[in-house]
């Protein structure tokens, strides 16, 4: 079954109409730019009330290992996303496991799918083993996430199957309900990740499109097990 992720959750109606439809995981974005943004304490809050199996993620842009490991602690988050260099080197640079320097032990790095197209993306041995999966999103204007916009699936597709075979790959940018089967189908993915695409304004999800998101991939998953 292919791990659906929930993004930009900020109020408990919303996580709650997610875990009602089926997926997987809910994120919460701590980046003060983001229409998204969450405080951690409304992030606890909501975390509170959602199942034990439900992950909660918390999304990082240019932050450090200590501000994440305080946030985690504060929101109740079982994972977490990494945006931006300053991020992905703070984590991966810290000695520790994951679990003492971030707080958990599962650690998603996001890389822009057009880095993809520039002659791919280098990630020691050490970050591989140490990483949950890989995010691949769509960069705008120096904005990595939430765009509403998709990456190249045609030109990026031989390098993310290949990144498939060493770390779980989870596909995100500009994903509807409408779309992410086909990009189900080209890049077999473990997990795909919306935000703005199942959204009637920022930072607000549109209950029918959850829906829909979240049954469109199960229909998928269904048809090529």
């Amino acid at each position: 079954m292919t791990w659906v992720k929930i993004c930009g959750t900020t109020n408990l109606e919303d996580a709650l109409t997610a875990v009602e439809a089926g997926a997987d995981a809910v994120g919460f974005v701590f980046y003060e730019k983001s229409p998204r943004k969450i405080d951690p304490q409304a992030a606890k809050e909501i975390s509170d009330q959602l199942p034990d199996d439900m992950e909660k993620v918390g999304v990082f842009v240019d932050a450090d290992s200590d501000s994440i490991r305080r946030t985690v602690l504060q929101a109740g988050l079982t994972a977490v996303q990494l945006h931006g260099q300053t991020s992905r080197d703070s984590v991966w640079q810290d000695a520790r496991p994951a679990l003492e320097s971030v707080g958990v032990s599962k650690v998603i790095p996001m890389i822009p799918g057009n880095a993809l197209q520039n002659g791919g993306i280098f990630m020691s041995d050490d970050a591989l083993r140490r990483a949950f999966a890989l995010l691949i999103d769509a960069e705008l204007n120096g904005a990595s996430g939430g765009t509403g916009t998709t990456f190249d699936w045609d030109a990026t597709r031989g390098m993310v199957q290949s990144i498939s075979l060493h770390l779980p790959v989870i596909i995100a940018g500009g994903l509807t309900p409408a779309t992410v089967g086909k990009a189900m189908n080209v890049f077999q993915p473990f997990g795909v990740d919306v935000a703005s695409g199942v959204e009637s304004s920022p930072g607000k999800k549109d209950p029918d499109k959850v829906r829909a998101f979240v049954r469109a991939v199960r229909d998928l998953d269904r048809k090529t097990s």
